[in-house]
């Protein structure tokens, strides 16, 4: 493919992409007035159990508790979620080294909410895709794919932390779906790996 034709897909893609991109404009200029009010901060409170830190601590906890009940099982379980969620951030932190996209608390003021081809490090342009949403669900499907029993539970976890990234003007709604997919995706190879031995 040549430059001329990936410019055409480009701007193919975006033209598909851009009923989300106005539902993401939609609901940052809804929610921006709101994001430091002390129920938001409250939810951003709760959003942060998705950073990196906390999921690796949830991970290797699982899998210390397992060791000290002898449970080769949940040892296996933290196993999995750290290497599912480890999967997750490479991928999310690849695309981010490619995208830059104003966070929706930085771009009220008038700067384009859509993503665009760059590689800033710059913290407040790195909205695409969310890391929390990514590595939350990582760890919930590989933890789900040993205990299935509580694969409800786990996932709507994950898609609470998801989706609180949005009132808290972090993300836009299609970052966090791009986070779930990213999530998903990494998930499903190491359960892949793993094997599925869940009963």
């Amino acid at each position: 493919m040549d430059r001329r034709e990936m410019t055409e897909t480009q701007g193919d893609v975006a033209d598909l992409a851009e009923p989300l991109f106005e539902l993401d404009r939609k609901a940052r200029d809804v929610l921006h007035p709101h994001h430091r009010t002390p129920l938001v901060r409250g939810l951003r409170v709760i959003g942060e159990a998705g950073d990196q830190p906390q999921l690796r601590l949830l991970c290797a906890g699982v899998a210390l508790v397992g060791l000290m009940r002898g449970d080769a099982k949940m040892v296996r379980a933290g196993a999995r979620m750290l290497l599912a969620h480890e999967v997750a951030t490479a991928a999310k932190s690849a695309v981010k080294a490619s995208v830059d996209r104003w966070r929706p608390r930085s771009s009220a003021d008038g700067k384009d909410h859509r993503p665009q081809p760059g590689g800033q490090p710059a913290k407040e342009l790195s909205s695409f895709p969310s890391g929390h949403s990514a590595g939350a669900l990582a760890v919930a499907a590989a933890f789900a794919a040993e205990y299935p029993q509580h694969r409800t539970a786990a996932l709507g976890a994950a898609g609470a932390i998801g989706a609180i990234q949005v009132p808290t003007c972090a993300h836009y709604p299609s970052d966090v779906l791009a986070g779930w997919t990213v999530g998903g995706v990494a998930a499903a190879l190491v359960n892949r790996l793993f094997g599925r031995r869940g009963t």
